[in-house]
């Protein structure tokens, strides 16, 4: 009986061996959204996440448990706070990511190529998931992580998950394909006007145009993008003033300051209390959260 156990001991060692030498050698290629060619040795079990969409993405999916580092920016969900830090986004700690022995290195749009170049350079792949221009993209981003770590079932259930929540929640579906919809509202007097702050004071007035996703969750939310024809990020102080918006959204950290910042006190939505603080990351972030933000600024914007 003991040889037996000895033997099927063996077998069993070397059986684990050779799985984990298959596993070792699979190799993927694949294309960023740069239309980068980077190859992705095994299957990803070990991933630094330099960006806090992709942090929040992987929990949602439930593949939390291949996440070794985070940035100082992976704020959600809050269990990401015990991962070890790699440094910010703008200036990551490569000898931090080299140091948790990484099979891969996902981002979004804001790390710097030199980063990028360092990293591939010490043999880590790195594959740059940005965001994109409409709200239902973030169906493709999950869908293309999930292909990533060979998790192709967690993330289509993650989908639908979102995609039938929409429908129940919005009362619509096929809202991305509806242009004529999409029409009215941006061209509606109805409609109140909401100005989302990405950035504000002395550096300059930063907001979500028309080819963001961002302007999506406004239109979704029952409001017109003040910015909507503007293509980009900047957007002149006098343009705000002039427009004067029914509504502004702020994150809400930086709703206090905003409202007691010379000239945005003229603005009328300052005066008449119609500034609404919104969690930070459930908008400027692309990520399963932007239905909560759809569902929060609903339930403050109001129709005249």
């Amino acid at each position: 009986m003991r040889l037996c156990l000895l033997v099927f001991s063996f077998y069993l060692l070397l059986l684990t061996s050779c799985s984990h030498a298959v596993r070792h050698e699979v190799s993927d290629t694949v294309t960023d959204d740069y239309g980068r060619t980077v190859v992705i040795n095994g299957h990803a079990s070990r991933i630094v996440s330099a960006s806090p969409s992709i942090t929040e993405i992987l929990y949602a999916m439930g593949q939390s448990h291949r996440l070794v580092g985070r940035t100082d920016f992976c704020l959600y969900p809050p269990e990401a706070d015990t991962l070890p830090s790699i440094g910010g986004i703008s200036n990551l700690n490569i000898e931090a990511i080299l140091a948790l022995h990484p099979d891969l290195v996902l981002t979004a749009s804001m790390i710097p190529q030199r980063s990028v170049d360092q990293l591939e350079q010490m043999g880590v792949p790195v594959v740059c998931i940005i965001e994109k221009n409409h709200f239902e993209d973030l169906y493709g981003n999950i869908r293309q992580i999930g292909g990533l770590i060979h998790c192709e079932a967690a993330a289509d259930s993650l989908i639908t998950l979102l995609q039938q929540r929409v429908k129940d929640e919005f009362r619509i579906s096929n809202f991305e394909k509806d242009s004529n919809a999409k029409f009215k509202i941006q061209n509606s007097k109805l409609t109140p006007t909401v100005y989302y702050v990405v950035g504000f004071g002395p550096t300059g007035n930063f907001t979500a145009g028309g080819n963001t996703f961002i302007d999506d969750i406004i239109r979704l939310a029952g409001g017109r993008n003040l910015a909507h024809d503007v293509t980009g990020w900047s957007y002149s102080l006098e343009s705000l003033i002039q427009n004067d918006p029914d509504y502004i959204v702020v994150r809400r950290e930086d709703s206090a300051a905003f409202c007691h910042t010379q000239p945005y006190t003229q603005l009328t939505a300052v005066k008449q209390g119609r500034v609404i603080g919104i969690e930070s990351g459930t908008m400027d972030l692309q990520v399963p959260r932007n239905i909560d933000a759809v569902l929060y600024l609903r339930s403050r914007i109001k129709k005249p």
